[in-house]
């Protein structure tokens, strides 16, 4: 029953989800780059872990993959969470039969690949098998909610928990509810990711994109129509993010940066609110991601990171690795 997710008398609500949150397993659906960082920021916050999978070869491949970082990331002393990489791989085991999997799961991650029909089917597969006191959450990074869950029988039990790629270095959740969520699902979850050290965000409501891809669209169509109208080169545009925008960014938001970059939000906005709307009035139409453009673009990602899968990987480490070292720096700094 639902009624079992609210605070009993006397206790907090968080306290009480927590409490919930504690009292089962966690299983991931899909063994791919995703699912495999889940089970891992699952096992670091002490969870039993169930990694399904169809593919028995798939799950074996998952498990060594996972065993690999956790060691890497315990030497690195970048290991989340209490427990020793040993201990967390201990409560990471795999699953091929998908009712032995849900089976005392009391949150299941789906991690299947971004294809609608597909996670249909797994949700309704799920809907039929699951209890009252199972939320059942979306890593999908665009479809929406209503389009996922709609005529289940457990949808209040439903959302979309969105994670940032690699969602072991970049901490972000955006929580996004179904029209007919429960509000107690999502302050369940909100509670569990805090709990594994995620920092989740409420969607009020549905929207296409969420919040985290409306904005890096944004930046990504304004960004292809600086290069393609010859304002200024792909390496340099990129630089103006990594060591211009991303900076602050990596800090506060932009809502932020404008109330400390003048006396406060009233203030910028009076000061520059209308020069903003005049070189917003300049942006053009949605880019086609095509033709002579991409290939300039292209050519020149290419002359930094050849697009090989050597070169792709080796990049992606480096990436990882300064996440993990940006990670650290802002778990140092004194809190806000």
């Amino acid at each position: 029953m639902w009624v079992q997710l609210l605070p009993r008398p006397g206790l907090g609500r968080a306290r009480a989800q927590w409490a919930m949150a504690a009292a089962g397993a966690v299983l991931i659906v899909g063994s791919g780059l995703i699912g495999r960082s889940w089970a891992m920021l699952f096992a670091s916050g002490g969870f039993q872990v169930k990694l399904y999978d169809v593919e028995p070869q798939q799950i074996a491949n998952a498990l060594e993959s996972i065993r690999k970082e956790l060691k890497l990331l315990e030497q690195a002393g970048s290991l989340k969470g209490s427990l020793g990489a040993q201990e967390q791989l201990a409560l990471i085991r795999g699953c091929t039969d998908i009712r032995e999997a849900v089976e005392g799961a009391m949150h299941i991650q789906e991690c299947v690949p971004e294809n609608l029909e597909l996670k249909q089917k797994l949700f309704a597969q799920l809907d039929g098998l699951v209890d009252d006191s199972v939320v059942l959450s979306s890593s999908s990074s665009c479809l929406l909610p209503s389009k996922l869950f709609t005529g289940l029988a457990h949808v209040q039990q439903c959302l979309v928990a969105h994670p940032v790629n690699p969602p072991y270095y970049v901490p972000l959740v955006e929580l996004v509810p179904h029209p007919e969520t429960a509000p107690a699902t999502v302050d369940r979850t909100h509670a569990l990711m805090r709990q594994i050290g995620q920092s989740p965000v409420r969607m009020l409501r549905e929207v296409d994109g969420f919040a985290l891809n409306r904005l890096q669209y944004a930046v990504i169509a304004e960004a292809w129509r600086l290069v393609q109208e010859g304002v200024v080169s792909p390496e340099d545009l990129d630089l103006v993010m990594s060591d211009g925008l991303g900076m602050r960014y990596a800090f506060i938001g932009p809502l932020e940066t404008m109330h400390l970059n003048a006396e406060g939000m009233l203030s910028y906005c009076d000061r520059y609110g209308e020069g903003m709307k005049r070189v917003l009035g300049t942006f053009g139409s949605i880019p086609e991601f095509s033709g002579v453009t991409v290939e300039k673009v292209h050519q020149a990602m290419c002359a930094k990171v050849p697009a090989d899968p050597q070169h792709l990987a080796a990049r992606r480490k480096w990436r990882d690795q300064c996440l993990m070292q940006l990670s650290k720096l802002k778990g140092q700094m004194p809190p806000q």
